[in-house]
């Protein structure tokens, strides 16, 4: 195996190791988000409002399925970041298999069920008349890529496991390129509408799940495969199920409570559901390094884990914590001097009150980017460490505060409620997860104090029988 094929974050200076890794990483979201902000804004400036709308009414759903996609190909990469830090090799690779497996299952039953309910979906959201065809044709095409989504990010998440968190960001730059000109070549020039920039997503995504593929068989000697290998394993189907299918529902359950509120904002009118769409397109692209610390962490923390080295993965929270809070400070001067000029770029400026509540919306959801950075940073470490069940718990604190927001606040204080909600469900999950991360960290130091004494004391009675 060549030395450059995989990354040890066992060993070597914790900040270095972080901020190198998560770099990487943070293009590669950043490229991500870059697809659906090329959607919407090619939408905006070429089919204009209501296409927006269209695009921006199916958010939440689109977050809560293919979230689920996202998480649980995270939970089963956990696995495989544990045992390459234990130096099992074989058994990472039947982890591997019986992850492409699970995947198939998952990725196929999901894509039917989600496709049959989508219309009935729409209509339970009180998605408005005037916008429910251009949002029925748009998620429906984003769902029949869910096979896709699973492919790049399960091969993704394999990849970093291995220490390796620049290749999955070469494969996005080239699919976003991609992207870019399938949406002006769709919407442009076949004048698809807001289907294609769907299709023009699910085909970008495939070919960087295709590049992984192909990149895993040529680099990895470490997943070259025995006949015993390829076998389905119950133990590991087990195991890869209990980590991924919590971290997915983690995605989902806080995708309900979005649900809702988009339900909420829904009952607000077209202009409201436009700058909502528009609102949190940004912030999602702004948050991208947030997103970047967590799977960072994620890795980091299960290849510690792996080594039993738990005081590496507290030195790891403290230099994410520190990355991260610098960065809250300078989205938020962004949002301040620059949330309007950004906003420019998904509309005309001719819509002056929607820039306005736009820019509103940035500065309010800006203003708490630090809670924000300790929910990823704690929820995917404690995920790392193989406690992915305390995803659900946190995404049940987010999904109720955002279910207050959308049934009592926003009803109240209208598009203000809008914009306090996210930040709400922040501080609300972080009150469960800090002290959550603080008991599993003792616990998982006494069960490795535990199974120390018991191997000193078998190698004791060892030597005792052979000094008889």
């Amino acid at each position: 195996m060549e030395k450059n094929e995989v990354k040890d974050l066992t060993q070597g200076n914790v900040f270095k190791l972080i901020l190198g890794f998560s770099i990487p990483l943070l293009f590669g979201m950043l490229f991500q988000q870059f697809y659906s902000m090329v959607d919407t804004i090619i939408v905006g400036k070429y089919l204009g409002v209501t296409a927006l709308a269209e695009v921006g009414s199916t958010g939440s759903i689109n977050f809560m399925i293919i979230g689920f996609c996202m998480g649980v190909c995270n939970g089963f990469a956990i696995p495989v970041a544990q045992k390459f830090g234990a130096r099992n090799y074989k058994l990472l690779r039947k982890y591997v298999f019986n992850s492409a497996i699970l995947s198939a299952i998952f990725s196929l039953v999901m894509t039917i069920i989600v496709c049959l309910l989508c219309r009935n979906i729409l209509d339970w959201m009180n998605t408005p008349d005037d916008i429910m065809d251009g949002a029925y044709s748009y998620i429906f095409v984003i769902f029949l890529g869910i096979p896709v989504t699973y492919l790049y990010n399960l091969l993704a998440g394999i990849i970093r496991s291995l220490g390796d968190s620049k290749t999955p960001l070469i494969f996005l730059i080239m699919s976003s390129i991609i992207n870019i000109v399938l949406d002006l070549v769709f919407i442009i020039i076949f004048n698809m509408g807001v289907a294609g920039a769907a299709w023009a997503t699910v085909i970008s995504q495939a070919v960087s799940g295709i590049c992984c593929l192909i990149f895993m068989k040529k680099r990895y000697s470490i997943l070259k495969f025995e006949n015993d290998e390829l076998k389905v394993n119950g133990h590991c189907m087990r195991r890869l199920c209990y980590m991924g299918i919590p971290m997915g529902l983690q995605y989902s359950i806080t995708a309900i409570g979005s649900v809702i509120l988009q339900t909420a904002v829904n009952g607000l009118g077209s202009l409201v559901v436009a700058t909502v769409t528009a609102g949190s397109k940004i912030s999602m692209f702004l948050s991208c390094p947030f997103d970047a610390l967590g799977s960072t962490m994620a890795t980091y923390a299960g290849q510690n884990v792996g080594a039993k080295k738990l005081d590496r993965v507290s030195e790891g929270i403290k230099s994410s914590l520190k990355i991260g809070s610098i960065y809250s400070i300078i989205a938020f001067i962004i949002s301040i001097f620059f949330g309007k000029t950004i906003a420019l770029l998904f509309v005309n400026g001719s819509e002056v009150e929607l820039l306005s509540m736009v820019k509103k919306y940035l500065i309010i959801t800006a203003a708490f980017y630090i809670p924000l950075c300790f929910v990823n940073v704690v929820r995917f470490t404690i995920q790392g460490m193989g406690y992915s069940t305390f995803a659900i718990c946190a995404g049940v604190c987010e999904m109720v505060a955002r279910t207050i927001c959308g049934f009592v606040l926003v009803p109240i204080f209208g598009f203000t409620a809008v914009c306090l909600a996210s930040p709400i469900a922040w501080i609300c999950a972080d009150a469960f997860l800090i002290p959550g991360y603080i008991s599993v960290l003792k616990k998982m130091k006494k069960e490795i104090k535990l199974r120390t004494k018991e191997k000193v004391s078998d190698i004791k009675e060892v030597n005792a029988g052979i000094d008889l």
